[in-house]
């Protein structure tokens, strides 16, 4: 019954194509689409997975609205650890989903379906979802708190949604320099330029109590980083946020918010804090919330 439950608009309306046009989505995501952007999402996933999945599983017989899956990175932890609960995987970008469609199949998981469409005109009834989970994905839309909305739409009553978000005003580290910050800057600037919030996590409160979620519980999630810790060190502070920031040059430069001297020296002191004696930090906020 679930099958065809999800596969139509509150309307009765089928789906959109695959090649149709979708709306409401930030028109430039930061992060690009790059093959070095796919592999950084990846590390990522796989660098944080204990830390963000920690107390996310989805009982047998559920149905879960993964949205925002892009390239499949979270997707496949989603499925291993909920492998009786069925996950719908949905993306704007039919690139992205054809990718974590092969990543979801190469892994051998048979509990994953995808759909094609933005969160702002969803393929599906109200009241069919058991769970949403969705991980960084209102960062980069214009309208976090329409977005909520929706997605509290499809939720049946007493339903849970999980939101995790990063927050780039939390980074910090050792060497401390001026120069870091202002890369990290571009970064952050860049992403409200395309409509986005790179500092979202801490309003990820506020913002499910104003879309008429209850029973909101905000936990942080921290990553400490040194030398002792070498696979954080290569997974997360090289891997995942000094890439994440390098994936911005050219349009940093472009946009005339940083001179290349001070984003060279800064991506350089980026990669020092990985050093032997470097230190990192980055905050990352689960929450939870029920319909």
């Amino acid at each position: 019954m679930w099958r065809r439950q999800i596969c139509w608009n509150h309307d009765g309306r089928p789906p959109a194509r695959r090649g149709s046009r979708t709306v409401g989505a930030s028109p430039h995501y930061v992060h690009g689409y790059s093959g070095r952007e796919r592999d950084r999402l990846i590390d990522q996933a796989g660098t944080l997975a204990e830390l963000l999945h920690a107390g996310t599983y989805y009982p047998p017989g559920s149905v879960v609205l993964e949205v925002g899956c892009g390239v499949g990175a979270q997707t496949v932890t989603l499925a291993r650890r909920s492998p009786a609960a069925t996950i719908v995987a949905m993306d704007i970008s039919g690139d992205s989903l054809a990718a974590a469609k092969a990543r979801v199949r190469s892994a051998g998981f048979i509990n994953v379906m995808f759909q094609r469409a933005d969160v702002f005109r969803m393929a599906f009834g109200p009241d069919v979802f058991d769970h949403v989970f969705a991980c960084f994905v209102l960062e980069h839309l214009s309208r976090p708190r329409d977005a909520l909305g929706c997605l509290r739409g499809v939720l049946k009553p007493g339903g849970t949604i999980t939101v995790i978000e990063g927050d780039h005003g939390s980074a910090y580290f050792h060497p401390e320099s001026l120069y870091a910050r202002q890369a990290i800057r571009c970064l952050i600037e860049l992403q409200a330029r395309a409509g986005g919030d790179a500092l979202i996590g801490r309003k990820l409160y506020p913002l499910l109590l104003e879309s008429g979620f209850r029973g909101v519980t905000v936990a942080p999630r921290t990553v400490y980083v040194d030398s002792s810790r070498r696979p954080l060190v290569e997974g997360f502070t090289k891997n995942t946020f000094t890439a994440m920031v390098e994936g911005v040059r050219e349009r940093a430069l472009g946009a005339g918010l940083i001179d290349e001297e001070t984003w060279e020296r800064g991506i350089r002191d980026l990669h020092r804090t990985a050093e032997a004696d470097g230190t990192f930090c980055y905050t990352f906020f689960k929450a939870m919330a029920r319909r």
